[in-house]
């Protein structure tokens, strides 16, 4: 028999589980920034390519999640 725990992991779990597919389903065509919006710098063309749409850099995005 299941308890409140047991209720709480699973809404959890199954919260986690959206927010990460839909993190995954993101597209954007709005173009990548070359600097970053937050700092100034120049965000590499590898993430620009790797992340349509990223405003940016990974410092600043890590700091921001953080």
């Amino acid at each position: 028999m299941a308890d409140f725990c047991d209720n709480a992991t699973d809404l959890e779990r199954m919260a986690r589980d959206a927010a990460i597919a839909n993190a995954g389903m993101k597209n954007t065509d709005a173009p990548s920034r070359k600097t970053c919006a937050e700092c100034g710098k120049v965000i590499p063309e590898a993430r620009r390519l790797a992340i349509p749409g990223v405003k940016l850099c990974v410092k600043c995005q890590t700091a921001l999640e953080g």
